[in-house]
C-alpha cells in the first residue's frame, strides 16, 4: 500500500485548491494512507475529511522552529513513499528534503529543492490556474487532467446550517487581508440593497470580519440580512454555500470554498486578476471585475494594504449591474 503526505502550510485559500490533490491520489490509489501537514488554525477544513488518514498540524505562531523539528521527527518516523510539497518555502523544503521519504516531490522554486527526486517549475502565466500546476506534481504518478478541489462537510455540519436554509437565499464574503483584494463596503451595501427583498442575505467570514460585516448590515433597508462572521465554522459556511442560489466573494479563501463546493459563484477582481490562476472553478461562476483599461491593474500578486494611485478605480468602477444580472 503506498503512502503520501501532502504539506500544504500556507493559508487557508492554499489548502482548499490542495484537495485536488486528496481527491486525485485516491482516484488512482484508493486503499493508499494519504495524511496532510498543515497549519494550526486550518484543521477545521479537513478533520473529517474521508481520504485523510491522520492531519498532522504544525504550530507556526508558537515556537515556531522547535515545533519545525518536532514536526520532521514525525514524518521521518512515518517512511512515506511519497512526500508531496505544494510549497515554495524554505521550511516545507526542509522537511521535504530530510523526510527519508522515498519519493520527494515538490516544486523546483523551492530553495530546498536540490535535495528532491522530483522538481517541476512554478510558472504563473494565463490559462494556467494553481490546480494545473499543483497537479503537475502528481501527474507522473495520475495523469494530466486536474481536478477540482472538494471539501466534505459532515452530516453534522449540514445539519448545524440547515435551520438558514428555509428560504432562498445568497452569501457575500465581503472582506479580505488585502485591501485592494476587498469590494469595497459602500459597493456591497449598493449591491445588496438593490436586491430583490425575498432573498436573504449571509455575511460570511472570520471572528475578525464581525464588525466591517456589522457595518454593511446596518446600511442595507429591506432585506433580510444576517451576520454570520465568526458564528459559524468554516466547514459549515462551506455547507451554507452549498445550497446558495450566489455566493459571491473577492479573490479570497471564500472563492475557493464555493470552488470545492461546486457552488454557483460571482468572484469579484479587484487590484487583482484571474490570469494569476486563482479564479473560481465552479461550473457556474462569473467573474465581475473593471472594464476599464487601468495601467496599475493588477498591482502585485496578492494585492496590498492601500491603493497606490489613491483612487481604487479598479474596484470602485465595476458596474454592480452585472452582479445583480445573475440572479435573473
Amino acid at each position: 500500500m503506498n503512502s503520501f503526505l501532502i504539506i500544504q502550510t500556507a493559508f487557508i485559500g492554499d489548502v482548499i485548491l490542495a484537495t485536488a490533490v486528496i481527491e486525485k491520489l485516491h482516484k488512482y490509489y484508493p486503499d493508499a494512507k494519504i495524511d496532510f501537514l498543515l497549519r494550526k488554525g486550518n484543521e477545521n477544513l479537513l478533520n473529517n475529511h474521508p481520504y485523510i488518514n491522520n492531519l498532522i498540524i504544525w504550530n507556526k505562531k508558537n515556537k515556531k522552529y522547535k515545533n519545525l523539528f518536532h514536526i520532521l521527527a514525525l514524518v521521518r518516523k512515518q517512511k512515506y513513499d511519497y512526500v508531496i510539497n505544494l510549497q515554495r518555502f524554505t521550511s516545507t523544503g526542509f522537511i521535504t528534503s530530510f523526510s527519508q521519504a522515498k519519493n520527494k516531490v515538490g516544486f523546483r522554486n523551492n530553495p530546498f529543492s536540490i535535495f528532491f527526486t522530483k522538481r517541476i517549475k512554478h510558472t504563473i502565466h494565463a490559462g494556467t490556474h494553481e490546480v494545473d500546476r499543483i497537479n503537475c506534481l502528481i501527474k507522473h504518478i495520475t495523469d494530466n487532467q486536474p481536478v477540482r478541489p472538494k471539501l466534505h462537510p459532515s452530516i453534522l455540519d449540514f445539519e448545524n446550517v440547515r435551520k438558514y436554509k428555509n428560504t432562498e437565499y445568497i452569501c457575500i464574503a465581503p472582506t479580505s487581508v488585502w485591501f485592494t483584494k476587498q469590494f469595497p463596503a459602500k459597493k456591497w451595501v449598493e449591491f445588496i440593497n438593490k436586491l430583490q427583498s425575498n432573498l436573504t442575505v449571509y455575511l460570511l467570514g472570520a471572528k475578525n470580519d464581525f464588525d466591517a460585516c456589522k457595518k454593511i448590515q446596518h446600511q442595507c433597508k429591506d432585506i433580510n440580512i444576517v451576520n454570520l462572521a465568526g458564528k459559524i465554522s468554516l466547514i459549515e459556511s462551506a455547507a451554507l454555500i452549498n445550497d446558495a442560489k450566489m455566493t459571491y466573494v473577492n479573490d479570497s479563501a471564500p472563492l475557493h470554498i464555493a470552488s470545492a463546493m461546486n457552488s454557483p459563484t460571482a468572484a469579484v477582481f479587484c487590484s487583482t486578476v484571474p490570469d494569476f490562476g486563482f479564479g473560481p472553478l465552479a461550473d457556474k461562476s462569473t467573474i465581475i471585475q473593471t472594464h476599464q483599461n487601468l495601467i496599475c491593474r493588477p498591482c502585485g500578486l496578492h494585492g496590498k494594504k492601500k491603493c497606490k494611485t489613491g483612487g481604487f478605480e479598479c474596484a470602485n468602477s465595476i458596474d454592480i449591474n452585472e452582479m445583480l444580472n445573475l440572479l435573473n
